[in-house]
């Protein structure tokens, strides 16, 4: 992924952000706890604008886990910076 132009860009990033947290039983659990969403919650909201601004945020309020999501993913941490920013406008990190 090149960076973050729109919104459906920063959706998409969001997504694989979610899909890595998850991959992970006690970091999905870290963010279960943190937001207070339940795994219902999850499921049905996932998609939300809200609910991917959140695990952005997770992720940023975690810097390793923020800078391995990164390198998962293959960008930098800045750019899910970005996307959280795009995802919620008037954030500033």
């Amino acid at each position: 992924m090149r960076g973050v132009d729109t919104n459906e860009d920063a959706e998409a990033l969001a997504l694989r952000a979610l899909a890595w947290t998850l991959a992970e039983p006690d970091r999905a659990t870290r963010l279960l706890s943190v937001t207070g969403l339940e795994p219902s919650d999850l499921r049905t909201r996932a998609g939300e604008t809200a609910v991917l601004a959140a695990v952005l945020g997770f992720l940023e309020a975690h810097e390793p886990d923020m800078i391995a999501c990164a390198a998962a993913l293959g960008i930098k941490p800045e750019t899910l910076a970005r996307a959280r920013m795009t995802l919620e406008p008037g954030y500033e990190s």
